[in-house]
């Protein structure tokens, strides 16, 4: 019934944020140097990834927008300063990918699998069941290859600066 009531508020509140970056300022818009990204490793479900993180406004916006490719050994790492509610959505991203939702314990909450490309307006919005802290996107097809479960949990190893 909770998730009933809470589906309409998602709804609004993904649209807002879909109007809010088609009209986010150029910062959010700007590509971020791939290479300048910090770089940790991920375990999960005994999986372990070289993951690239997005830690600040810019880079969480941008994510793997335009990549061509991401290895099955590879990730994105996006970190916020607090669990909250995410949605993510797929502009721009040339890549299907599978979306992994976790809380601040780093217990994955909840997934999103195979998040497909948009091609049209309005770009379909995938969001977290639960609130989220860490999002781990992979290749699609690599959470069901490896098992991955909610309840497991991921291990981050690496320092990658302030959260902003």
């Amino acid at each position: 019934m909770e998730s009933m009531l809470l589906a309409p508020r998602f709804a609004r509140i993904a649209a807002l944020l879909a109007l809010a970056l088609l009209a986010a300022p150029d910062w959010a818009q700007a590509t971020p140097p791939a290479d300048s990204l910090p770089r940790v490793h991920v375990t999960l479900h005994g999986q372990r990834f070289d993951a690239q993180v997005a830690a600040t406004d810019s880079s969480r916006a941008y994510g793997l927008m335009n990549r061509a490719k991401l290895a099955p050994n590879q990730a994105m790492l996006f970190v916020f300063r607090h669990a909250s509610p995410r949605w993510f959505w797929m502009k721009d991203t040339k890549i299907p990918l599978d979306m992994l939702f976790f809380d601040a314990r780093r217990k994955l909450i909840s997934m999103q699998l195979d998040a497909r490309p948009c091609t049209q307006q309005p770009c379909t919005i995938y969001p977290s069941d639960k609130p989220a802290m860490y999002v781990l996107e992979v290749a699609a097809g690599v959470a069901q290859r490896d098992n991955m479960r909610v309840g497991d949990e991921m291990r981050i190893e690496g320092a990658y600066g302030p959260v902003q």
